[in-house]
């Protein structure tokens, strides 16, 4: 899990399952992290429908219907890719809420535009997607355990609205 108390996963899997919601995850770069944390509560099935571990270019465009030309223009790392990761994973799997992370979780493939620790993260609802930017410093691990806690932090924020 990736949280330290381990009791936002049973908080958001409490509400998931009250607001009768199910959701899909699409992770590049905390690699099926997000998957297991929420997959890691027994009766998880009720609010967890699958989760796509989407690391290369072509798993992006092929499984989540992201444009080849905004990869070339933006990226795989950078916030047009998230908001369509996330939203294709939603439609695709024809869930109420789609959740995505792509970043550089280092220790290699950063530059000074991209540094290690850039991750953007995208919670897509009917409704609304909402992407956000972070800039992480751990080492690999760390980076995956703060983007996985940060992605619940704002599924979070998405279930209490």
């Amino acid at each position: 899990m990736c949280l330290i108390d381990g009791k936002l996963p049973d908080k958001i899997s409490n509400m998931l399952k009250n607001q009768k919601l199910v959701v899909a995850t699409a992770e590049s770069c905390t690699g099926g992290l997000i998957a297991h944390t929420l997959t890691n509560i027994s009766g998880s099935s009720e609010y967890f429908d699958r989760g796509i571990v989407s690391y290369s270019n072509r798993a992006k465009m092929e499984l989540l219907d992201v444009p080849e030309d905004m990869l070339k223009k933006y990226g795989a790392v950078s916030m047009e890719v998230a908001k369509t990761m996330a939203k294709g994973v939603r439609i695709k799997s024809n869930v109420d809420i789609g959740i995505s992370t792509t970043g550089i979780a280092g220790p290699t493939g950063g530059s000074k535009e991209k540094p290690v620790g850039l991750v953007f993260i995208a919670v897509s609802t009917e409704r609304n997607t909402v992407v956000k930017k972070f800039n992480f410093s751990g080492d690999r691990s760390q980076n995956k355990k703060s983007t996985c806690d940060a992605t619940l932090d704002m599924l979070l924020d998405v279930l209490t609205r």
